[in-house]
């Protein structure tokens, strides 16, 4: 078999084979085939695609390229959540206890954020000795346990994801709706859960910006988990503007203990309410939607989510008086206002803007190797629908800068104010396959 007749073959949008397909994953993670071919070959599934059954294989074989976590020690229904990224999404600290709180475990391998996306083991390390580094066995018990454990991803997961991610990204190939399907979900897949709920997000926040683009997404990766053996299904969820009103690290830890502690952050209350509601029904938890809803809901106000949570992070080393007084979370040297310039209604906040900003001010990364500041961040004023006056807060940054002009710059730019109020505001748009 010669990778140039491979190829030409996808070049001509003609299916590969499942030997085709093994024996270019399995030559580019172990160096056979070069650079240049490889590339040769994304550009051309770029431009003509691939079949259901290609796609399926393609991640299959991804996950077959590295190590698989056995999760089979662990006693009961595991599903796992996944996003594909958004401004202010700090859903995982809510829903893991929520789920967990009706009994279903939570066994979660998370990653750390890069550029304006801010990643779960980011937020959770901004809780003092809060350990996310556990090996297999402690992982497995912590969930029999505790019934929740989130942690880093040790081993060799889906090495050739990693690989052509990289390929991708400097060869103009990323944004391929089979080729971001199959990289999502062969980490997914190798990770060991037994369903899948994934939070697809659609809007100006999200990798996919329109709704049309999401759907696709999200109908790939249903499909991708089904045929590979695991009940997976697609929440497509709006980031048209940050999720809740915190961005930042320990910012977003604060308003997820808030919502576990009653508060009602309308919007983020709802979209981790659904996860969880649909994570709980793949687990036959419960027999209907509204009973599993309205279940989870009660555990939200009668306490019992947040003691799960207050539980997790104890049994991860965290310092839980970080959690039972907010305000001795890390914070900030300087809390500065960006007033509205005018009267109006707040029409749009440009996510992905707002989250630049806050990278701006040190809460995510440009690079693997920055560091974190775990303190500052942005605080949302008004949210779409609202109405403002002049000279009022549309946020507050919380940095340890007194005068960031970059970040307060892209914040001014991120709001529209119009004279007309909005309408037609959406959370969830659709579940998938549903």
């Amino acid at each position: 078999m010669r990778m140039v007749d491979i190829i030409k073959k996808k070049r001509n949008a003609l299916s590969l084979t499942e030997e085709e397909i093994r024996f270019f994953v399995n030559g580019y993670t172990d160096g056979r085939i070069p650079d240049y071919q490889a590339s040769a070959l994304l550009m051309a599934i770029y431009f003509n695609g691939m079949t259901e059954q290609e796609t399926a294989l393609l991640t299959k074989m991804m996950v077959e390229s590295g190590d698989t976590i056995d999760l089979s020690a662990i006693k009961g229904h595991k599903v796992d959540k996944h996003s594909t990224g958004g401004v202010g999404d700090k859903t995982t600290l809510i829903v893991a206890p929520l789920v967990a709180s009706v009994g279903v475990p939570v066994a979660k391998m998370s990653g750390r954020g890069l550029g304006h996306t801010g990643g779960t083991l980011d937020k959770l390390e901004s809780i003092e000795n809060f350990k996310i580094e556990l090996d297999n066995q402690q992982f497995i018990d912590h969930v029999n346990n505790y019934k929740i454990a989130v942690a880093g991803q040790t081993g060799n997961l889906a090495p050739a994801d990693k690989k052509l991610y990289a390929l991708r990204d400097v060869t103009a190939t990323v944004d391929s709706i089979p080729l971001i399907a199959s990289s999502i979900m062969s980490k997914k897949l190798a990770s060991g859960a037994d369903s899948i709920v994934l939070d697809v997000k659609t809007g100006t926040g999200a990798f996919m910006k329109t709704l049309e683009d999401s759907e696709a997404l999200a109908q790939e990766m249903v499909k991708i988990g089904n045929n590979l053996g695991r009940n997976t299904i697609a929440v497509i969820s709006d980031m048209n503007q940050p999720l809740g009103y915190e961005i930042g690290n320990a910012n977003e830890v604060r308003e997820a203990v808030e919502v576990l502690q009653g508060k009602n952050v309308y919007d983020l209350k709802q979209l981790a309410l659904e996860l969880a509601t649909q994570m709980t029904l793949l687990a036959n938890v419960f027999s209907t939607y509204d009973e599993a809803y309205e279940a989870l809901e009660q555990n939200l106000k009668n306490g019992k989510a947040f003691s799960m949570f207050r539980q997790f992070v104890k049994a991860q080393g965290g310092n839980v008086a970080r959690i039972d007084h907010l305000d001795t979370l890390p914070t900030a040297s300087y809390h500065i206002k960006v007033n509205s310039p005018t009267d109006g209604y707040v029409n749009a906040i440009d996510a992905e803007a707002i989250g630049i900003a806050a990278m701006y001010l040190g809460a995510g990364r440009a690079t693997k190797e920055d560091t974190i500041n775990y303190g500052v961040g942005i605080t949302l004023s008004k949210k779409i629908g609202d109405q403002v006056k002049q000279g009022e807060p549309l946020a507050i940054l919380h940095a340890d800068s007194e005068l960031p002009k970059d970040a307060i710059a892209t914040v001014l730019k991120a709001f529209r104010i119009t004279e007309n109020e909005p309408t037609n505001i959406k959370l969830i748009y659709k579940v998938i396959p549903n």
